[in-house]
């Protein structure tokens, strides 16, 4: 069992950056390929950002490419996303996501999930 805690959502305006934050508890965080979706007002919720298990890889959805930057802390059991150049359509409830499958691309990959935090981006 793995249990994910989101912070560092809020609200910036475009063109601006946040931090957001994942702790991790329960065993084994090293094994699991680690990752971000967003679930933006009345869309699915979709895939952001996936690092492997060890950091060596990552993969972005194209659009996020080149403003987002996700990284993970083994020894501490965090993983962060760095995010860039925001535009409003960033605007979404950002979840925390685990998973065994990799890479983690699908929301059927996902094994577990954290409880989501909002980031609002104004025009």
């Amino acid at each position: 069992q793995v249990q994910l805690v989101e912070s560092g959502g809020g609200l910036v305006q475009a063109g601006g950056s946040l931090r957001l934050s994942c702790a991790a508890s329960g065993r084994t965080f090293g094994g699991y390929e680690m990752g971000w979706f967003r679930r933006a007002p009345g869309k699915e919720r979709e895939f952001v950002v996936g690092v492997s298990s060890s950091g060596a890889y990552t993969y972005y959805a194209d659009s996020v490419k080149g403003r987002f930057t996700i990284s993970r802390d083994n020894a501490k059991n965090t993983v962060h996303l760095q995010m860039n150049s925001l535009k409003p359509e960033d605007t979404a409830v950002y979840y925390c996501a685990a998973s065994l499958t990799t890479p983690m691309r699908r929301v059927r990959d996902v094994n577990y999930w954290g409880q989501g935090t909002q980031v609002t981006v104004s025009s």
